[in-house]
């Protein structure tokens, strides 16, 4: 099994339908010890009970992950029960609904600011405080999602565009600040699927029919699939790549 007795923290886990479930899926029938944030006392029983299939897993309340003080304060929590662990899942993302629903022209400063900061901004304050308190084991990986609307328009998804060119960015110059320390980091541009945050987004039904279209595959991606490929960045068998955004989207980026 690629994740043999490695514990892995995955923090933006939602539901059954999410990316992140299909990444805690395949890391835990990969041997992976996991390890789950939730944001408050409220949604701790419901993450208990949406992932009571993956036995041993251990809970940690992450309030805010944009927020110094508050990752700081759920990461020594997590070093000091759990010791150093061996990946980070980063799927936590977020826009306000009108900065959706409007054209990007009329997203707000403070809508801006708010995106960025949970999307983007939140990857490097968690890859950051992990390395501070020697949380990261050595050969360590750090895995997070983007979606294609980074680099191309896709209509209704507005600021979470520039919010993931802004991430994929950052995958880039941290994983060479922690190549140093042997640490790797990598996102999996996910085609689109219906997840509760996609629905936030105008239209959302049509883009998966045109992806079906054409796609090379002639279909759309699912959780799981993101998840075995993610469960593949945070072994060993990609012990050599790092700071690359790697698409899984049944073969649509490549299209013109």
């Amino acid at each position: 099994m690629l994740l043999e007795n490695k514990k892995i923290l995955i923090m933006g886990i939602r539901n059954k339908w999410s990316i992140a479930y299909g990444i805690a899926k395949s890391a835990y029938e990969n041997g992976a010890k996991l390890i789950f944030t939730y944001i408050d006392e409220e949604s701790r029983p419901k993450l208990e009970a949406l992932v009571e299939e993956f036995e041993g897993s251990k809970f940690y309340q992450l309030e805010d992950a944009s927020e110094d003080e508050k990752v700081e304060e759920s990461f020594k929590v997590i070093k000091e029960n759990e010791g150093q662990i061996d990946g980070m899942v980063h799927a936590i993302a977020h826009a306000k609904t009108e900065d959706l629903a409007n054209d990007f022209i009329y997203t707000s400063k403070d809508g801006y600011a708010h995106a960025m900061g949970v999307s983007a901004y939140s990857l490097i304050l968690v890859s950051r405080v992990a390395k501070e308190l020697d949380m990261l084991a050595p050969n360590a990986s750090i895995v997070t999602l983007t979606y294609l609307g980074s680099e191309k328009v896709m209509q209704g998804y507005n600021v979470m565009g520039a919010a993931k060119a802004a991430l994929e960015a950052n995958v880039r110059y941290l994983a060479n600040d922690l190549g140093k320390d042997g640490i790797r980091v990598n996102a999996v541009s996910a085609g689109p699927i219906k997840t509760l945050s996609a629905r936030g987004i105008k239209n959302f039904s049509s883009i998966l029919g045109i992806v079906e279209e054409k796609a090379p595959l002639k279909r759309n991606v699912t959780p799981y699939e993101i998840g075995q490929l993610t469960t593949t960045l945070l072994s060993d068998m990609t012990s050599a790549v790092t700071g690359q955004v790697i698409y899984s989207d049944c073969g649509y980026s490549i299209m013109g």
